[in-house]
C-alpha cells in the first residue's frame, strides 16, 4: 500500500513538473498608477493558489477558538471525565 501511495505522489509531482514547464511564459500583472510586474505565469498560479489557501486557513481561525472555548467549558463543567478509566462511560445528570 505504500509503494502504491508513494507512485501515486510521484505521478502528481510529474504531472505538477510537467505542467510549470510548460508555462513558464512570462505575464505582466498591472496595477494602479501604471505599476506591472512580469513573472512567471506557473508563479502567479501558485502565489494565487497560496493566498486562497491562507485566507481560508485565516476564516477556519474563528471556528477553531469557539470549538476550544467549548471543550474548555465543557472539561470545567465535568472535571471527573477526563480522568475517567479508557472504557467506563460517565453518568451524564438528567439536565443535559
Amino acid at each position: 500500500m505504500r509503494i502504491l501511495v508513494w507512485l501515486l505522489r510521484l505521478l502528481v509531482f510529474i504531472l505538477l513538473l510537467g505542467f510549470a514547464i510548460k508555462n513558464d511564459a512570462l505575464v505582466s500583472l498591472k496595477f494602479f498608477m501604471g505599476a506591472e510586474w512580469q513573472l512567471p505565469l506557473v508563479l502567479l498560479i501558485l502565489l494565487s493558489f497560496a493566498g486562497g489557501a491562507l485566507v481560508g486557513v485565516t476564516a477556519l481561525i474563528s471556528t477553531l477558538v469557539a470549538q476550544r472555548r467549548e471543550i474548555a467549558r465543557l472539561r470545567k463543567l465535568r472535571p471527573d471525565a477526563a480522568t475517567m478509566p479508557k472504557g467506563a462511560r460517565p453518568q451524564y445528570p438528567e439536565s443535559i
